[in-house]
């Protein structure tokens, strides 16, 4: 029932920009065969991992304490290792010299074998389901259901794939130790895959004082999909990118985001559906 989705979908936005997707398509034995590969990876020595460190196309490995996301109040960086595959564009491509374009770095297949083609797969389903939600976003914001289906939207999106790892250390916010720094994603939507392991926290109100943070729940063979803030943006602040981060119990902890922006040519102004006299373009 679309309009169920609908309806459900547009609650979760003006209330928090979080919901979880369900019945995506994806199965989950591939679930199950990308996390597993993800960790392989980090179970790689030290010297095989630096091997492949972040380039200035975004894409590789990104060490322990590498990123410090919230460092107002973050005393290290977060407790997490990362890495980052793109759109797969050849350096000798024209587009490739766009930012956020460009030729992927991927572990040898003599260190991990089917580690690239698991990820490219995983890349191009993620996509699939990523647009299939931003469908049930334009009709929520009373969009034609294709409007992000465009070239210049999604048709030649910015799509991001980052594999993640927690280390087991116990997060302690009083002291400004966290998994992942307080922050909001600055794309269009972002869909997360977790393990079991909870840790992601929200924050509704960031203005509150003191603020109010909650635990976001696993979802087994779904996804936690949020909203950016070019899409409160883009909506005239009717739908919500809220502030969330990673808070850990000393278990390890495995997730993959999945952050989606239009592509370089989207033009990103007030929709025609959220401006009125009395609601005026921010």
């Amino acid at each position: 029932d679309i309009q169920r989705s609908v309806a459900l979908l547009k609650q979760a936005c003006l209330d928090s920009g979080f919901f979880y997707v369900l019945d995506h398509g994806i199965s989950q034995e591939f679930m199950d065969e990308v996390f597993a590969e993800s960790k392989k990876f980090f179970e790689l020595p030290n010297s095989e991992k630096m091997k492949l460190l972040r380039n200035e196309k975004n894409r590789g490995y990104t060490p322990m304490l590498d990123e410090i996301l919230d460092p107002e109040n973050q005393v290290n960086g977060d407790y997490k290792e990362g890495y980052y595959i793109g759109v797969e564009v050849p350096a000798d491509d024209p587009q490739s010299n766009r930012p956020f374009y460009g030729p992927n770095q991927w572990p040898s297949e003599e260190v991990l074998p089917k580690w690239r083609e698991v990820m490219e797969q995983y890349h191009r389903e993620a996509l699939r389901v990523a647009k299939s939600v931003a469908r049930i976003i334009a009709l929520a914001l009373n969009l034609d259901e294709d409007f992000f289906d465009r070239p210049e939207m999604l048709g030649d999106s910015i799509a991001t794939l980052r594999l993640l790892h927690y280390e087991g250390k116990v997060s302690n916010p009083s002291k400004g130790v966290y998994g992942a720094g307080a922050h909001s994603d600055f794309g269009l939507i972002t869909l997360l895959a977790t393990d079991d392991v909870v840790g992601l926290q929200i924050c509704k109100d960031r203005n509150a004082q003191p603020q109010v943070w909650e635990y976001v729940a696993p979802m087994k063979g779904g996804f936690i999909v949020n909203l950016g803030d070019m899409l409160e943006r883009w909506s005239n602040s009717i739908f919500r990118s809220t502030l969330h981060r990673v808070v850990l119990d000393g278990r390890e902890r495995y997730s993959i985001a999945f952050f989606v922006e239009p592509s370089h040519d989207c033009v990103v102004e007030c929709l025609p559906t959220c401006k009125s006299e009395t609601n005026p373009p921010k």
